[in-house]
């Protein structure tokens, strides 16, 4: 009976030390032949462009030396491309799995888990399904936005066109006190200091939109 055929993996890391260990890891299982290792992102974005591309899934990091993985799964998509990719994170922020999902993972997994899920995740995307730490997908496109008024997205929104409060009263036919009043209500939503943080926030979540 014929040897099954090794599934081709590509790595995508910054970390030489990762990857050693990654390739190491990957070597010694039965199932994964490990093809190629890059460093950023424009480089597996190469690679998975080529008209054959020469692996079956690959292991991306969350910070690449060019881009991070939303980056990456962001250009994918715009050049209409769909390796399977997991990405490897090692920041345990709810935030960045529901980002890798909106924008198309396949799999994730954080490199703290034991190395058997890793490759479990592997060999379950490789075959074409979806693997993922639990997380409630009804909430997927919530974030700290989502939990403003029509009024106060509004507000937020001219705020990062940088009106005065001054400016925010006299254009909107309310008082000033009125303005800090919902200000004091969104900063405390979005539980941000101050207005800086708040426009940050309202700046990230429009860059997601867009990718």
């Amino acid at each position: 009976m014929a040897e099954a055929r090794r599934l081709s993996v590509v790595i995508a890391e910054r970390n030489p030390l990762v990857v050693t260990a990654l390739g190491d890891m990957i070597k010694r299982d039965c199932h994964f032949e490990l093809v190629q290792s890059v460093r950023s992102g424009a480089a597996f974005i190469e690679a998975a462009s080529a008209d054959k591309p020469a692996f079956d899934v690959a292991v991306i990091g969350w910070r690449l030396l060019d881009m991070d993985g939303a980056g990456v799964l962001a250009e994918l998509r715009k050049r209409d491309l769909d390796p399977r990719v997991v990405i490897f994170a090692n920041d345990h922020d709810i935030g960045i799995l529901k980002q890798c999902v909106r924008l198309g993972a396949r799999g994730f997994c954080y490199q703290f888990d034991d190395p058997r899920i890793l490759l479990d995740t592997m060999l379950v995307v490789a075959g074409g399904r979806i693997c993922i730490p639990y997380i409630d997908v009804t909430k997927i496109n919530d974030s700290p936005l989502s939990t403003l008024t029509p009024r106060e997205r509004e507000l937020l929104g001219v705020l990062a066109d940088g009106w005065t409060n001054l400016q925010i009263a006299t254009r909107t036919g309310i008082s000033e006190n009125t303005v800090k009043y919902h200000l004091k209500n969104l900063y405390d939503k979005l539980h941000a200091n101050n207005r800086a943080m708040a426009v940050a926030l309202y700046i990230k979540e429009r860059a997601a939109i867009r990718m």
